[in-house]
């Protein structure tokens, strides 16, 4: 039955790839440099890092930058939220949706945020209330009714293609010869591979013409659930001292503990919940139990869950990591978009 589902799937996302390259399906021009940053398959790539990457790139520039997302997991999918305006939040993480939030607050001063499933009348929107110079489409690969200059695709170099089938049997969500109308294509968290030739050369072959750059991504900063999202930094000694129980709610959770492993982070145990899981007292609670039996002094979680816990009492010291991503050869990156 999966596999039939599959079938289907990946038929249904070419008949409609095959409208929009012929004209059938209209899409509209932002009105301004539009990049779009997406995946091919479904789950966690390591792609919010490097949506935030770009638009801090673009904001050095003196860009006035929006970032243009669906807002995954917010209260109401239909209304159009206006997460941040690039000075001030202005709704909590329920109604902006976790991801949205977590970029808000990470690029204030940088970059207006906005949560809208229709991307392009939101944009037109953004143009006249904000003078929006350039837009970032977070998780835009497969939204080509807004019409965009570049193509940046994620593919995660722990599970590249998502074992090679289409949803719901595997996780692609096209099928990977569409690959070809990426511009540029990063692999991300390289640093959790031993090697990523024979990805790279797979790459190549299914784009020929995508220029292939190499994320890694690293700790950048630590703090209490109580400070985040401050801008406090806590210190290397204090962050790595004991034992720790890791839990997080995000596409890729073993990436996540990985990372922590990489940096010498001592995890006694680790607890996963589905993407974008919302927390209640009782699921905080498990979780310190869990720690307490597993020897953990610390917890540890991830940004895209902190939003998500303000509310929420702990009795074991929790703590919030944020990475950030690193490319290979960043100013070429940079030149091109």
């Amino acid at each position: 039955m999966l596999s039939l589902l599959a079938s289907i799937y990946g038929k249904v996302a070419d008949a409609r790839n095959r409208l929009y390259d012929r004209g059938v399906f209209d899409t509209f021009d932002l009105g301004v440099r539009t990049i779009s940053i997406g995946n091919i398959t479904a789950g966690g790539t390591g792609k919010t890092p490097l949506v935030a990457y770009v638009a801090e790139i673009l904001a050095e520039r003196g860009q006035n930058v929006c970032i243009l997302t669906r807002g995954y997991g917010r209260s109401n999918p239909k209304q159009r939220v206006l997460v941040s305006d690039g000075k001030t939040i202005f709704v909590d993480a329920m109604e902006a949706g976790d991801e949205p939030f977590e970029l808000g607050h990470k690029l204030l001063g940088k970059a207006i945020v906005i949560a809208d499933a229709n991307r392009v009348t939101a944009a037109e929107w953004a143009k006249r209330k904000f003078g929006v110079t350039v837009f970032v489409l977070d998780d835009g690969f497969q939204h080509r009714k807004a019409r965009r200059d570049i193509d940046i695709v994620c593919i995660d170099a722990t599970n590249p293609f998502g074992g090679g089938k289409m949803l719901p049997m595997g996780r692609l969500r096209e099928p990977l010869y569409n690959l070809k109308r990426a511009e540029i294509i990063v692999i991300t968290r390289a640093n959790l591979v031993e090697d990523i030739s024979d990805l790279r050369f797979q790459i190549s072959k299914m784009s020929p013409d995508a220029k292939v750059f190499t994320g890694s991504n690293k700790v950048c900063r630590i703090a209490t659930v109580e400070e985040f999202p401050s801008k406090t930094q806590r210190p290397q000694t204090e962050r790595s001292a004991g034992n720790v129980f890791a839990f997080c709610g995000i596409g890729n959770p073993e990436n996540f503990f990985d990372q922590l492993r990489q940096e010498s982070f001592e995890l006694t145990g680790s607890q996963a919940f589905r993407d974008h899981h919302i927390y209640s007292q009782s699921d905080i609670s498990n979780i310190e139990k869990l720690a307490h039996d597993s020897g953990a002094k610390t917890l540890l979680t991830t940004a895209k869950d902190a939003v998500k816990l303000s509310d929420l009492k702990f009795e074991i010291p929790c703590y919030v990591v944020e990475v950030k991503t690193t490319l290979d050869d960043a100013e070429r990156f940079a030149g091109m978009l």
